[in-house]
């Protein structure tokens, strides 16, 4: 505590500083003698100013403040205006302790005198807030939103934690929990150690006093607690001291905020000059001395003695470490406060100025940085870490919010089908345009593979072979029919219908190739209407056999023009479905949802379905005829033989209609090659192979005499 009184020509510093002896006996708190001999350096500097208060010195007084009865005595000497030498003035200010809360317990006291107190936060010149706002922005610009707060007793930690909770609210970070650490109850610490083995959070704030942080890290350090981004308050952040080796798994990465580093002229030579002579009549001033330099003004059998001529510089310790000054600075500018505080006393401006606080707070706030610290105090880098309530939902998942939880902590779900998320933490779902569809991981869309009867495959490769087999079959019996086409049984069945109703058989098994492979627009076209048009010129071969069956052999010119009129119907229904509406190749996206299948759109339904009736029509007319002709008398009757035929013919494209119309996709092409190639087959079959027969294997058969001696007497 730093209490002054104004008089004319003298104004005495009552200087009261946090405990000088720390809790281990005979473990002096060089840091704090450090703070009181900056208060003595600053009160010099500024009497040496003889324009700051105009002749009016400053004097101080130093207290050791170990122990509840020095902070009373202190402060019943604050209001009583006397002290223990006799030296009396009633205080007019007091500047605070360096703990907040002894501060707000001092205050108590003297509120009530209304003496005026700049307190811990003042003489820092910061307000906890401050730091509080960069912690919450710390941990958002890390991406921080699942954090833990351990903080120990007392008003800096307590209402730190209190203002960070609702800070951090405001920028959507949750605090999954808030412990407070004691040193005297062991069960403190048990939920400690056990809530950071069982959070899901990896970033802890301690908001811990640097004593309360020593003892803390003392006993955490034998528990195997990794894997957590440790964030510190200024109270310890940059102490160096505390990132041993034995801490390297708990400290290696700390982050935190710190006082600012500033250099104070004359500072550190004034440090390392102290002398025990320039204060004979202070014990404390030995005892760190003897520490220092572990020797002993008294006589001993266990250390050597102490000269007082001993060099500080030698000596490594928070003392005489004058390279830059953190809290220093600011209990010289504290200091310095009170002097301007003073001037303004002595300028009649109402003893108060508050313009300079401000500018030395924002000072404050302008300057202060992040320190990183390792093992070895040195600056590092943060290791990336996410630290969520939950992970953050991948790709291919959207975001829910939970509302019985925490807002950071959510739900993630799979995108339904057809839908892909390509960012983290997306919160909805989007659809694939439709001729894409989503990869396994639902994080992209993707081309639908394309699927039509190709060759490659085998049902293609297949239905290829039993075409090229049946165009091969309808050859060998075209050459054998050639070489044999003076024998009766070639000529005896009008051999000209015989051939062109083999090349009409070729062109069906060729016709069958154009519905396999990738369709295209004259793929599609040709298609059907070759179908039509060499599957009705087969029809009319047929029909016009069996018209010359039931003529009996009397001419063969109504069967060549029954041939040709027939098929020219068939090509003008052609020519107007290919004018109309012609088929189209088309993407089918509708029977599958991950695959386009690749097909020829019928164009105009009333014209497939009428080429397809046409042929049916000429079918069943020829099926008839070949039914009432089986029974005439004749040398070689073809009758029996084409109503087979036709029989076959009508029950495999009566069987197509339903086959095809439920077929998915590629199997619909098959389907049709297969009733385009089992029809063919059944033709050639029923009507050629008997007749190939007799010609290789039956050639005694193969004779007019043996024709005509099956020929029954004619009657009327």
């Amino acid at each position: 505590i730093i209490m002054f009184r104004p008089s004319k020509h003298f104004v005495e510093v009552t200087l009261f500083f946090h405990c000088l002896n720390q809790a281990v006996p005979h473990v002096w708190n060089d840091r704090e003698l450090k703070f009181a001999r900056t208060v003595i350096f600053t009160v010099e500097e500024i009497n040496r100013d003889t324009k700051l208060l105009h002749g009016v010195s400053l004097g101080y007084r130093l207290y050791n403040g170990c122990g509840s009865e020095n902070l009373i005595r202190a402060a019943v000497e604050a209001v009583n205006g006397e002290d223990s030498k006799g030296c009396s003035g009633q205080v007019q200010a007091v500047l605070g302790h360096s703990s907040s809360g002894v501060s707000e317990d001092i205050n108590l006291i003297l509120s009530s005198l209304s003496i005026p107190q700049v307190r811990r936060k003042d003489w820092e010149m910061t307000d906890d807030r401050f730091q509080v706002i960069g912690l919450v922005q710390l941990m958002k610009h890390f991406d921080w939103r699942w954090v833990g707060i351990i903080y120990s007793p007392g008003l800096y930690s307590e209402e730190g934690t209190s203002e960070f909770v609702k800070e951090a609210e405001k920028e959507g970070v949750c605090v999954e929990y808030r412990l407070p650490y004691s040193k005297i109850y062991e069960n403190y610490f048990n939920t400690i150690v056990q809530t950071l083995r069982e959070s899901s959070s990896k970033v802890v704030l301690l908001f811990l006093s640097l004593s309360y942080t020593k003892s803390f890290l003392s006993e955490i350090e034998n528990y195997n607690i990794t894997g957590k981004q440790w964030v510190g308050s200024e109270s310890w952040i940059t102490q160096a001291d505390l990132a041993s080796v034995e801490r390297k798994n708990i400290l290696q990465g700390a982050i935190g905020f710190a006082l600012p580093q500033a250099s104070i002229p004359g500072l550190g030579e004034f440090l390392l000059s102290l002398k025990p002579s320039d204060e004979p009549q202070s014990a404390i001033i030995k005892a760190i001395w003897e520490t220092f330099f572990d020797c002993s003004f008294s006589p001993s059998n266990t250390s050597t003695m102490c000269t007082g001529t001993e060099d500080l510089r030698t000596v490594s310790s928070d003392y005489t470490d004058v390279a830059y000054f953190r809290a220093e600075n600011n209990v010289y500018k504290a200091v310095y406060l009170v002097a301007y505080a003073l001037h303004a006393l002595l300028q009649c401006q109402n003893g108060s100025n508050p313009t300079t606080g401000k500018v030395l707070i924002l000072q404050f706030l302008i300057h202060s940085k992040f320190v990183y610290t390792n093992v070895r105090g040195n600056t590092v880098h943060i290791v990336s870490l996410l630290s969520f309530c939950i992970e953050p939902c991948p790709p291919g998942t959207r975001k829910a919010i939970n509302k019985r939880r925490p807002v950071c902590c959510f739900d993630c779900f799979v995108c339904p089908e057809g839908t892909i998320s390509n960012q983290t933490n997306s919160p909805e779902c989007l659809f694939c345009l439709p001729e894409f569809w989503p990869n396994e991981k639902k994080d992209q869309c993707l081309p639908k593979p394309t699927e039509y009867l190709s060759y490659k495959e085998i049902m293609g490769a297949l239905l290829t072979g039993f075409g090229c087999v049946g165009v091969f079959l309808s050859l060998l019996t075209s050459i054998i029919f050639l070489t044999h086409k003076d024998t009766p049984i070639v000529r005896a069945n009008n051999s000209e219908l015989s051939f062109l109703l083999l090349f009409s058989l070729k062109l069906c098994f060729l016709c069958s190739l154009t519905f396999i492979g990738r369709p295209s627009e004259w793929s599609c076209m040709l298609r059907h209407t070759a179908f039509g048009i060499t599957f009705v010129l087969c029809i009319s071969c047929v029909l016009g056999k069996t018209i010359v069956v039931l003529m009996a052999f009397r001419a063969t010119l109504p069967g060549q023009l029954s041939v040709l009129t027939f098929t020219l119907i068939q090509v003008v229904i052609c020519i107007l479905w290919l004018t109309i509406n012609p088929p189209f190749p088309k993407m089918n996206m509708m029977y599958y949802k991950d695959k386009i299948i690749l097909e020829c759109a019928l164009g105009s339904a009333v014209g497939f379905w009428a080429v397809l009736g046409y042929i049916g029509l000429l079918a069943l007319l020829c099926f008839i005829l070949a039914f009432l002709a089986r029974k005439l008398p004749d040398s070689f009757n073809e009758a029996k033989l084409i109503t087979f035929s036709m029989l076959i013919f009508c029950a495999v494209w009566i069987a197509f209609i339903p086959a095809y119309v439920s077929s998915p996709g590629k199997f619909t092409v098959a389907v049709e090659i297969f009733a385009i190639l089992a029809s063919s087959f059944g033709l050639l079959v029923c009507i050629f192979v008997p007749k190939c027969y007799i010609i290789i294997f039956r050639p005694d058969q193969n004779s007019k005499k043996h024709l005509m001696g099956k020929i029954p007497p004619r009657t009327l």
